[in-house]
């Protein structure tokens, strides 16, 4: 998928004795876009902005091992392992010994002076693969004016982590004239080191520069052309993470210290062997209690109550991304988490002042059969036709913002249309929902509209699960308990008159560890490409039943 950006300049950092502006080159390609005014809380946004960068920066991907050392002494030893392999007698070996200690004299002496070039050598590998263009081609970061706040959100770069930064206008002074809307921004790697530099003494002035947008002509020398091919999945990553905001949730409000002691158990222990998951117990008026696999460490939450009706246990994967919270923690009021369910998203909400810090954990960090039909983020479209999401999305326009309940209320619609409407918008990039503040915002992800259709599946065999739910043409059989927290998942998959009994196994990761299945996929290719949809399919009709549970 390609996206074309224009800027007019770059974004840049100036920094005075007195007084920093932070001055970001909106794409001239949208609509204007702007915004200029002094941040009056600067080291709370300072921090804030860092833990932004430390999303987008992410990557918890298992990384290659580096090889060069290794490289470089079997390159150093080859033709003495050769030597060694052809000699036939003592003889000849007694006549290379000589020769191959002073051989070896003198190739330490190379190594030793070719040393500094190794270790230069290595680096400028380790940067390659970092920045290597497929893994760190990514959008630019998205702001979004509204009339009562400002709001960045980023992707990060392994596709699983999501976050936003909310700031109210109570937390900037002299607000001047500004134009409400969706703007991509000019953002390089080199502004981390300049946002460092933010005091609190210092005068601190955040502008979305309008100037770029008063330029009539294209060919001003200035302008900065950018045209990248996004990977699909990196855009079906972001769609998916926030469509999930709205989905039934079960809440949990932290102290700061508690999301510090869970900081605190990762940085301290590394684990070798699923599960790598936390549970979290939940009782009704009791405090939260949260285990942490293999190593069964618990951590009582003694400030933090839960509040929810019934008790339960759910678990979540990919928890070293917690630590992307860590910098936010001596800042924070509190922390709001949302648990979606075991394997689902998740959503941690830290209470700034005069922000919210939204991080938003897909199931897992890899991307992967673990992850493959675990479950439908782009939650199933109600018919709603061309009138109706007109004029919901002509009120929300009018508003910027606005609950479900306020907008049938502008439209005479009835409710479950205007929240159906919204569901398809969120999941077409152009609506978001705002979990800390429980509203609908607009909010266009890109300037010509996504290709939904392209992006809601990964692969055919998705496509094809979700088919075979959506016609509830998948009878679930008992589920089975084995050994270490895995589970056998059975069931009976109809297709025309064809049945086909399969059958799949999840470990305590909840991956796919084996499975079995009578269709002519998994007969001639077993498991080598990957699970049939019959699979699929009984996999989501198990996690939707453990979301509903």
């Amino acid at each position: 998928m390609r996206f074309q950006y224009r800027y007019y300049g770059a974004t840049s950092v100036d920094n005075g004795a007195s007084s920093t502006t932070m001055r970001f080159a909106p794409d001239t390609l949208r609509p204007p876009t702007y915004f200029v005014a002094d941040v009056n809380r600067r080291v709370p946004f300072r921090e804030a902005i860092s833990a932004l960068h430390d999303v987008v920066t992410a990557d918890q991907r298992y990384q290659a091992p580096d090889k060069t050392a290794y490289k470089t002494w079997l390159a150093a030893n080859e033709e003495r392992l050769l030597a060694e392999f052809q000699a036939r007698s003592s003889d000849l070996r007694a006549r290379q010994a000589p020769i191959l200690e002073e051989l070896a004299t003198i190739r330490a002496r190379k190594d030793k002076v070719l040393q500094p070039f190794h270790k230069a050598q290595s680096r400028f590998f380790s940067y390659l693969f970092l920045t290597n263009r497929d893994m760190w081609i990514v959008l630019d970061p998205v702001i979004t004016v509204h009339p009562d706040r400002v709001f960045f959100e980023c992707f990060s770069r392994d596709e699983s982590s999501y976050a936003s930064l909310s700031c109210d206008h109570e937390m900037f002074d002299h607000v001047g004239e500004f134009a409400c809307g969706t703007t991509n921004i000019d953002y390089s790697d080199a502004l981390y080191d300049e946002f460092q530099k933010i005091r609190d003494y210092k005068t601190t002035r955040l502008a979305i520069d309008p100037g770029g947008f008063q330029v009539t002509t294209a060919d001003d020398p200035a302008f900065i052309e950018e045209k990248i091919d996004v990977p699909d999945a990196w855009v079906r990553g972001f769609l998916q993470v926030s469509s999930a905001m709205n989905l039934p949730a079960r809440r949990l409000d932290l102290h700061p210290m508690d999301v510090h002691n869970f900081c605190h158990v990762l940085r301290r222990r590394r684990e070798r062997a699923g599960p790598r998951s936390i549970r979290f117990v939940l009782a009704p008026g009791e405090p939260v209690r949260a285990v942490f696999e293999p190593w069964n460490v618990e951590v009582v939450c003694r400030r933090s109550v839960y509040r929810g009706g019934t008790a339960e246990e759910i678990r979540i994967w990919g928890r070293r991304r917690l630590l992307l919270l860590e910098r936010l923690i001596p800042l924070a009021q509190g922390f709001t988490v949302h648990l979606m369910g075991n394997g689902m998203p998740s959503f941690w909400i830290a209470d700034l002042p005069g922000m919210r810090f939204t991080l938003g954990l897909s199931g897992w960090v890899a991307n992967d059969w673990s992850r493959a039909g675990s479950f439908d983020l782009l939650a199933p479209r109600g018919d709603v036709d061309d009138d109706t999401r007109s004029r919901v999305y002509t009120a929300l326009a009018q508003r910027w913002f606005a609950t479900a309940d306020a907008l049938a209320a502008d439209t005479g619609l009835d409710r479950v249309a205007v929240e159906r409407a919204l569901t398809l918008y969120t999941q077409a990039g152009r609506v978001i929902y705002d979990l800390a503040h429980g509203v609908y915002r607009l909010r266009e992800l890109a300037r010509d509209p996504l290709p939904l259709d392209t992006l809601r599946f990964a692969s055919a065999a998705e496509q094809d699960a979700a088919a075979i739910v959506a016609l509830h043409a998948l009878d679930e059989g008992p589920v089975e308990a084995l050994p270490g927290g895995a589970v056998r998942l059975s069931g009976t998959a109809r297709s025309g008159d064809r049945r086909y009994r399969t059958m799949l196994v999840l470990d305590a990761d909840q991956r796919i560890a084996d499975g079995a299945c009578e269709c002519n996929q998994f007969t001639q290719h077993r498991l080598r490409h990957g699970p049939c949809p019959h699979m699929l399919a009984l996999r989501l009709v198990h996690a939707r039943r453990e979301a509903i549970a």
